[in-house]
């Protein structure tokens, strides 16, 4: 009872009332702090949601799954989507799937086959094997070097667009994509000032040819015959044109003339080393101007007219086509394909049909798409000459 008395006398005291105060006040305080903390927290949250919806979305990425599924279906090989996913989401080889890697790119090929070649997948934005390419070759100062400068303009683009249709209808899964392939440095006979047995045309001559694949929505591929010139003297001053997203390279070894022989009297050749030039070289205008990659089309007839073609190396930046060039019946140049091309692989296929050479031989007539496609791998560059 004492006790009771003492505590309520204390309570009474000054000093009591100012403790007991300074206790409410450090109560009212903090709970005004412990709420504006949770408000502040809950701005800083809302802030940092408001942040996140306003990040881009991530960039695109190149579908390698569809470019699996494609590049397999070149090399008419079969394989369930769902074995070929499983495949490639395990990264293990199985029985039927062998996954390779080269130059840190994971590609796909199958056991025991030559097709398709494993190497890098291109970056984003390729036009192969997503599209297949058909091109008018030729060169508007000659009548006799193909369809170019054979007709008019009106009558080049619209067979170009008829052809076309005949790819789509023969492939429907694969879109075609016109071009404009002009020889912009030709072979030549004679030596000219320099002795380099070859002739550069004019620049008013490759934007006739940009003009012409811009009315029909396509690419431009500018072929380069060197004579007694080189690669690496002849591409740099194209190099221009080169910077530009829709125009692309071919190489003619046909006419590497590097033993000093005229144009014309043999066939040359041209080394895996000036072809991996090339592709340097066109890998770093992809870079130094943000391009989606180039292709490079390689001419081939002859099994000498490319050396140590295993030696070839793909980029991201470049995709590499070894065209079949041969002319003659469809005996004759499915032969050449499957002698010359298919054992060396590289990355893609290419096949000229000729108009007027291809006659010459019996049966006088032009392979059909439905024909070509049916070779192996299926070619994903067609041009006519």
């Amino acid at each position: 009872m004492a006790r009771t008395k003492r505590s309520a006398r204390f309570l009474s005291t000054p000093h009591a009332l100012i403790a007991i105060g300074a206790i409410a006040l450090f109560l009212i305080a903090a709970y005004f702090v412990f709420f504006w903390n949770v408000e502040k927290f809950d701005r800083a949250a809302a802030d940092v949601k408001q942040a996140v919806t306003k990040l881009p979305p991530p960039p695109p990425t190149l579908d390698t799954a569809d470019y699996n599924r494609r590049m397999l279906a070149l090399a008419h090989i079969n394989i369930a989507s769902t074995t070929l996913d499983v495949a490639l989401a395990t990264s293990t080889a199985s029985s039927t799937v062998l996954l390779r890697s080269e130059s840190a790119s994971t590609s796909v090929s199958v056991k025991g086959k030559l097709w398709p070649k494993a190497t890098v997948y291109p970056a984003l934005g390729a036009l192969l094997p997503f599209n297949r390419i058909v091109a008018y070759y030729g060169n508007y100062y000659s009548t006799g070097m193909g369809i170019l400068g054979e007709y008019e303009e009106g009558t080049v683009l619209a067979k170009l667009k008829s052809t076309v249709a005949a790819w789509e209808a023969a492939d429907p899964s694969t879109p075609v994509v016109p071009a404009i392939e002009y020889i912009d440095v030709t072979a030549q006979g004679s030596a000219g000032k320099d002795g380099k047995y070859r002739a550069r045309m004019p620049d008013t001559q490759i934007d006739k040819a940009l003009d012409m694949a811009q009315q029909v929505n396509g690419i431009v591929v500018l072929d380069i015959q060197v004579g007694l010139s080189t690669v690496q003297d002849e591409v740099p001053l194209i190099d221009t044109y080169l910077a530009k997203p829709n125009v692309h390279l071919a190489l003619d070894p046909e006419f590497d003339m590097w033993g000093g022989h005229p144009p014309g009297t043999v066939v040359g050749t041209m080394d895996a080393s000036t072809i991996n030039w090339a592709i340097q070289h066109l890998s770093k205008i992809v870079d130094d101007n943000h391009l989606p990659p180039k292709i490079l089309v390689i001419h081939r007839f002859t099994t000498d007219m490319v050396t140590n073609a295993e030696d070839i190396h793909p980029t991201p930046e470049v995709q590499v086509v070894m065209q079949m060039d041969g002319w003659g019946s469809p005996q004759r140049k499915t032969n050449t394909y499957v002698h010359v091309v298919e054992p060396e692989p590289v990355q893609f296929t290419g096949f000229k049909l000729f108009y007027k050479n291809d006659l010459k031989e019996t049966p006088a007539r032009l392979m059909t798409p439905q024909e070509v496609l049916r070779l192996t791998p299926a070619p994903i560059f067609i041009q006519y000459q």
